[in-house]
Order: structure tokens, then C-alpha cells, then sequence
């Protein structure tokens, strides 16, 4: 699963990476009106249940070990990071069901960090009760609502939720489909099979990360990583919705969105592209639930009449969770001496497209995730140059790669010839 999710973050950093590039500044970041941006918001969601009293981490306690992170990620938080703590199970010792499985408590509001006073509320806790992870991710979406700034949970727990049948995996999906960009990262403490499922599809569904942690120092690191990753967020997608035909579809400017797209199904946006510019489009889609096997994505460019202009597609076969496919399309500039004629835009439809199909008993709502990179640059000075071929003007640098090639062949092997014809003369 580490290596799915390995692969799964790998695509979607680059393609993130690559939407930084592309994108204008002021479509990747939500910045406040003094030119600042907006503090991100983590909060720590730790599990205090009665399981986390045993000692199987580096000779000491689940508890004492998360302890004992929390105090050393604490001490290196970044500055101008909102930071809270939320616990589960810390507080009902009792076997009554329902009482249990409500008990979730903010343990440090989320806000500007106090050291001294998070240690403290820390250094209280003890081993309790319940795993009510449903209920306590739902109290964290609702600690870090509002504003624009990046939001992360990370939720560290030793075994699965205790609490059904709210499904904390239904509850992550709910989460990421409300479209408030707030990713669900998850450490299991020594998991078995069941919670590595559990917490994998937590993760899946909101964008975020799984890691199996069986030493301390690992828990410290990577609980500091992920609260250095959300200080310095590379770009926030703004939501959209796609429509079920062009005419009706949002139109899009340069910038990184997020849907939902149902099994099968067909969604469609539009671009204005201007003469003389390129349209670069690229779209992924996150499996974030089981799907059968032989799947792909189809990322189409057509005229409002209906004309294919380009396309772009990818087939997937159950090895990763992401599958992405892209395009690009120059539109030639005009040259027309009615400026107004030169400058008018074409209205480009991008309909996206996925083959998924999954098992009668895996929900289909929410749709699955979808992230578009949309990005309208200056485009070649000869349309017809093959960029879709990804080369441009480098054809002429393969060219002559391919001349300097054979006439070094030639002299090469007239060279052997002279060599062998001097060697038996003499």
C-alpha cells in the first residue's frame, strides 16, 4: 500500500509541480488584501484509546512514544502555522457504546501556537477508551472551517475505528466533496491489515498520505513533515463543477480546479483560447475506492460545433490510484488587417471522460476526485510545428542529432577499412 501511495503522491506532486510553472502567480495562491497569504491550518488528531497503553515502541508505551513526537514536532512548528490537537477516546473509560463512540474533544484550539500550553494539555492525556475516528474527523473538518488558507488533519492512530457503522472512510469522502481542499494524512502506529485499509482509504479519499510508523524517531519525522508541507503549500485548486454538455459547462482560466466525476461518466468546460495562443490542458482522476481493473481517462478538445481538435488519453490497470491524461492545441494566429477579428477568441470545449467500473457493493457517491490544469500561454510561432508530438522546433535539434550520427558512421567506418587495408599491406 506504502508504494500505491508512493506512486499515487509522486504523480500528483509532479502534476502539481507542473501547474506551479504553467500558472500565472495570482491563480496559486489566495492571498489577503495586505498581500499576505492566509496562515495554513493543521490540526493533530491523536488517538488516546485503551489500545495505545502497549508498550511495543522502542520499549515504551504507543502513548508514551506519541507523547514524546508531539513535544520534539512542537518545539520546530513554523511560524504563522495555526495549530490544534484534537484527541479520541480520551475521555470515556466506560462500556457503554454510544457514550464511547462521541468521544472526541478539541484538546488546543487551533490558532497561533503556545508551546508551553500545547505540552501541557498533552502531557495530560492517558490511555482511555474508544476509537471514534468517524466522529473525531468530522470535529476536526469543523475545527478548520473557514477562511482560504491550506487546511491539513493528521490523524495518528494504532487500530481501526471501533465506532461503525459510521465508516470514517465515507466520512473522509463526504469531506473531500464538499470542496473546502482539506487533505486527511494518516499514521498507523504497528497496524494490522484492517487499519492499513482503513487509514489508506482515509488518505486516499482527501488527497493526503499513509504511513506505517514503528519507531518513534519515524512518528516525530514524518508528523514534522507533514506539518512543514502545509506551511508551504504549493498551490490551493479552486473548485468547479463540470456540466453535462458544453454550452452549459464553466468556463476556465489559467489556474488548478477540483470535481467529482461519477463512474462512466461525461464532463465538460470550456477555454477561451485567442489566436496565437496554446491551450495546455491536463486532468487526473484519483481512485479512491476499490474499481475493477482496465480503466482509462479521456481528455477531449472540441470546437462548440462539435469538431475534434485534439485529444489526450490513458488507460490504467489497477496499479496505481491516479491515472492522468493531457493535451495541448496551438490555435494559429490570423493575419488580418480587422484587429478586432484577430483578437476574437475561440470558445474550446474539454470534455473529460473515464471508463471506471467498481463492484455493486462499492458506493459511487461522491464521484471520485478530479484535478484540471489549465493554463493558456503563447504558442508557437508556426501552429503546425507538431507541438502535440511534444517535440516543437526540436525537430530540427533531432535532425541534425540523426545527420551528425550517419556522418560520423561513414567516416568511422572508412577509417576501419583504411586501418584493415594498411595492416595487411604491411
Amino acid at each position: 500500500m506504502i508504494t500505491r501511495k508512493r506512486l499515487a503522491a509522486g504523480v500528483c506532486g509532479l502534476l502539481a509541480a507542473l501547474a506551479v510553472g504553467l500558472l500565472p502567480t495570482s491563480a496559486t495562491a489566495a492571498d489577503e488584501p495586505d498581500g499576505k497569504k492566509p496562515s495554513p491550518k493543521v490540526e493533530l488528531v491523536l488517538d488516546v484509546s485503551g489500545s495505545m497503553r502497549a508498550r511495543d515502541i522502542d520499549g515504551q508505551t504507543r502513548m508514551a512514544a506519541a507523547k514524546q513526537a508531539f513535544n520534539e514536532v512542537l518545539d520546530a512548528v513554523p511560524g504563522g502555522v495555526q495549530l490544534g490537537i484534537r484527541t479520541l477516546g480520551a475521555n470515556y473509560p466506560g462500556p457503554d457504546r454510544q457514550t464511547g463512540c462521541k468521544d472526541t474533544k478539541q484538546l488546543y484550539p487551533v490558532g497561533p501556537l503556545d508551546r508551553t500550553e500545547a505540552k501541557t494539555a498533552v502531557a495530560t492525556l492517558a490511555p482511555t477508551g474508544w476509537t471514534p475516528i468517524g466522529p473525531a474527523l468530522l470535529g476536526a473538518a469543523d475545527d478548520l472551517k473557514g477562511g482560504d488558507a491550506t487546511r491539513r488533519i493528521v490523524l495518528i492512530t494504532d487500530g481501526e475505528d471501533t465506532c461503525a457503522p459510521l465508516d470514517p472512510c465515507e466520512v473522509a469522502r463526504d469531506i473531500a466533496a464538499k470542496g473546502i481542499h482539506l487533505t486527511v494524512d494518516t499514521l498507523g502506529l504497528l497496524p494490522d491489515a484492517k487499519t492499513r485499509r482503513q487509514l489508506s482509504c482515509i488518505a486516499e479519499a482527501t488527497g493526503g498520505t499513509y504511513t506505517s510508523v514503528k519507531h518513534t524517531s519515524e512518528l516525530r519525522d514524518r508528523v514534522h513533515q507533514l506539518v512543514d508541507r502545509a506551511a508551504d503549500p504549493v498551490v490551493t485548486p479552486v473548485a468547479t463543477e463540470g456540466a453535462d454538455r458544453c454550452d452549459k459547462a464553466p468556463v476556465l482560466k489559467p489556474g488548478l480546479y477540483t470535481d467529482r466525476e461519477k463512474f462512466a461518466e461525461h464532463r465538460w468546460y470550456r477555454v477561451d483560447v485567442r489566436p496565437g495562443q496554446e491551450l495546455r490542458a491536463s486532468a487526473s482522476i484519483g481512485a479512491d475506492r476499490a474499481v475493477n481493473n482496465d480503466y482509462g481517462v479521456l481528455l477531449r478538445a472540441s470546437t462548440v460545433h462539435g469538431r475534434e481538435i485534439v485529444r489526450g488519453s490513458e488507460a490504467g490497470d489497477g496499479r496505481t490510484d491516479v491515472v492522468s491524461s493531457g493535451l495541448r492545441y496551438p490555435k494559429a494566429p490570423l493575419n488580418n488587417a480587422d484587429g478586432a477579428a484577430k483578437d476574437a477568441p475561440e470558445t474550446v470545449c474539454l470534455r473529460l471522460s473515464n471508463s471506471f467500473a467498481a463492484p455493486a457493493s462499492v458506493k459511487t457517491e461522491p464521484g471520485m476526485p478530479v484535478e484540471l490544469a489549465i493554463d493558456v500561454v503563447d504558442g508557437p510561432s508556426d501552429a503546425s510545428d507538431a507541438a502535440s508530438f511534444g517535440l516543437g522546433r526540436g525537430w530540427w535539434f533531432l535532425g541534425a542529432l540523426v545527420l551528425a550520427g550517419l556522418v560520423a558512421g561513414l567516416l568511422w567506418g572508412w577509417l576501419s577499412r583504411w586501418r584493415v587495408a594498411v595492416w595487411r599491406t604491411n
